[in-house]
């Protein structure tokens, strides 16, 4: 199974690193700064606003699905028609649901027309990773690798030509980038779709009110789950909108997408290693195989990697932000440094949060992320009137440390595994060194001449990244010849 995770995660990572930078920093980015801060934190908070209801859509089956799958593929053929009618069933809900309750927060029209695209978004998307949790249930991760990238490709394809195409008139509204991704999602969606249908021998839908019963009962604790966890990873934006003045508080928003959007980026990453994790925590559970060393392994590999991007991007922060960015740069900076910190207890969550959920620890997942939207949401009250979007990055940074914190208490605790001293010292010299590291590099600047003034210090971060590679080699976190012992194995 280690052979299978790592040259799987090797294919998603390739595919996900080259499509998905471009799409955040050539295609995302652009629209920003041509729409501008007020428009696009007009955008980002009626997408969030979507969020929040999301759980709708799905009502954990997904989640369940996906472990379900992986545990037992002869299921596909009995279950696949009859969640397809439960998930046209629940869209029809959400699209209900989320109209209603922008009606009672009275949003207006302009609102309400974007809220409907955003809104069909969010039932393509969900249906999308529904299929995609069959595909992957089948351990068929070189097909999922493909369609994770095909929506963004697509995307890429279709604002570039809106963009840079001369095809037209304008400014460039951001209701274009909408449309943009409503017809990738389409395309996307119809093609995983056939993935499916060809697994499952799927023939015509089936109404079964017993079945949809059943399967919404025994998905709720993962509903639960994502509904807790979408809502404070999701309310910040929305309620800056409300606890903010007419206006300042979509700039807000504004500034805050400006930083959430690496993070978001960034986490990317350690979302790619949960989709691969849960089948294969999932398998190795119910065959009664060890996984210590299959957490140890995708858990030192996330956490070293996030370590040098948190801490090397909290100490570049204002160099990141002066180079994406032409407006708002110090509030941005505010923001941003304190939100890339929070990729290092992201990544512990994808790890330890994925164990407990392919182990079916639901309770103790739910109890922890209602705790988490609680502070959350006491931390936004207080903070956001004081200090606007750098108080809700505080909120934010300080909810992902506890979440992090109490998954990695109930792994020890429901797994029984003894606490690795040594594995911690080490992993604590890592820390200190990549902060060392950044310090010096930030102490001694050097002139690369050869390098444009505005990306000058990328010289000086290269050679910090250089420094926590060997640093990383020489504590044996990364050991290239475990890595080639495991993918010479033969079995899996």
């Amino acid at each position: 199974m280690q052979r299978k995770f790592l040259t799987n995660l090797g294919l998603l990572l390739l595919l996900n690193l080259l499509i998905k930078p471009f799409w955040i920093f050539g295609i995302d980015l652009t629209v920003q700064r041509i729409v501008g801060v007020g428009d696009y934190g007009f955008y980002f908070v009626v997408l969030n606003f979507s969020f929040l209801f999301n759980i709708i859509l799905d009502l954990g089956i997904t989640n369940f699905n996906n472990r379900n799958i992986a545990q037992n593929n002869h299921l596909l053929n009995k279950h696949f028609s009859g969640i397809l009618v439960l998930k046209l069933m629940l869209g029809l809900i959400y699209v209900l649901l989320v109209f209603l309750i922008a009606l009672i927060l009275r949003y207006n029209a302009d609102q309400f027309r974007l809220l409907g695209w955003l809104a069909l978004n969010q039932f393509l998307l969900s249906f999308i990773l529904y299929l995609r949790s069959n595909i992957s249930g089948f351990l068929m991760f070189k097909t999922d690798s493909l369609i994770s990238v095909l929506d963004r490709t697509l995307m890429i394809l279709f604002c570039g030509i809106l963009l840079w195409g001369n095809v037209i008139d304008g400014k460039f509204r951001i209701e274009w980038f909408v449309y943009s991704q409503t017809l990738a999602y389409l395309i996307t969606a119809a093609f995983a779709f056939l993935v499916v249908v060809r697994k499952a021998r799927f023939r015509k839908l089936n109404w079964n009110w017993p079945f949809f019963v059943m399967i919404i009962k025994q998905s709720a604790p993962f509903a639960l789950l994502v509904l807790l966890m979408t809502f404070y990873n999701r309310l910040d934006p929305v309620m800056m909108e409300s606890l903010l003045p007419a206006g300042t508080g979509n700039e807000q928003a504004g500034i805050y997408a400006s930083g959430f959007r690496l993070l978001d980026a960034a986490n990317m990453i350690a979302y790619l290693f949960s989709v691969l994790l849960v089948p294969i925590f999932s398998r190795m559970l119910k065959k009664g195989h060890p996984i210590e060393h299959m957490l140890k392994l995708s858990f030192t590999l996330i956490s070293t990697l996030a370590i040098i991007v948190g801490i090397g991007l909290f100490f570049y922060s204002f160099e990141v932000i002066n180079l994406l960015y032409d407006a708002h740069i110090e509030a941005s900076v505010r923001v941003f440094r304190l939100l890339i910190l929070g990729f290092i207890p992201v990544s512990t969550t994808y790890i330890f949060g994925t164990l407990l959920t392919a182990n079916g620890n639901l309770k103790q997942l739910n109890i922890i992320a209602l705790t988490g939207l609680f502070i959350n949401l006491l931390l936004n009250f207080i903070l956001i009137p004081r200090l606007l979007a750098e108080g809700s990055a505080i909120a934010t940074l300080v909810t992902q440390f506890t979440m992090a914190t109490l998954q990695v208490l109930i792994v020890l605790r429901v797994f029984k595994f003894r606490i690795n001293y040594r594995y911690l010292l080490t992993i604590s010299l890592f820390v200190i060194g990549i902060i060392c590291f950044n310090m010096l590099s930030k102490l001694f600047p050097i002139d690369w001449s050869f390098l444009p003034a505005s990306v000058n210090w990328l010289g000086n971060f290269s050679l910090m990244l250089i420094a926590a590679i060997l640093l990383a080699l020489l504590l044996r976190l990364w050991s290239f010849g475990s890595f080639m012992r495991i993918l010479r194995e033969d079995h899996s």
